[in-house]
């Protein structure tokens, strides 16, 4: 039972990430217009380097497809694990109102590392004896 309400979670997961990814390159979801001026500014100062937006937009979207799949979800948490990092240390300290739902997305992704920590046990070469 807990597989598949991990494995549930972890679909959900990966296209709010692909979500997140695509709006990103396409621009279909507009942002809310009740944004505190702190977000807003550091919006403006991540769209000045012209490059940040759309890496952060292809590691949503790679992380996101690679966490929908069980045999590539290790892969896809390290290739998210950095934007996700970004995500709660803004709403700790700039946006708080959005701290609930972004750790119930931190319990998701420390879920799914649990889950998968003999694959990233081999990947720092740490092995019982």
């Amino acid at each position: 039972m807990k597989r598949k309400i991990l494995n549930v979670l972890s679909v959900l997961f990966g296209l709010l990430l692909m979500n997140g990814g695509l709006s990103k390159f396409f621009n279909y979801m507009p942002a809310p217009e009740n944004l505190p001026e702190a977000v807003v500014k550091d919006n403006a100062a991540l769209a000045e380097i012209s490059w940040l937006i759309p890496l952060i937009a292809s590691a949503e979207l790679l992380g996101g497809m690679l966490i929908l799949f069980p045999k590539t979800r290790a892969l896809g948490v390290l290739v998210v694990f950095p934007v996700m990092v970004g995500v709660l240390l803004t709403h700790i300290f700039v946006a708080p109102d959005g701290l609930p739902i972004a750790l119930v997305i931190w319990v998701i992704l420390l879920w799914i590392i649990v889950d998968n920590k003999q694959r990233y046990q081999a990947l720092i070469g740490y092995t019982k004896s």
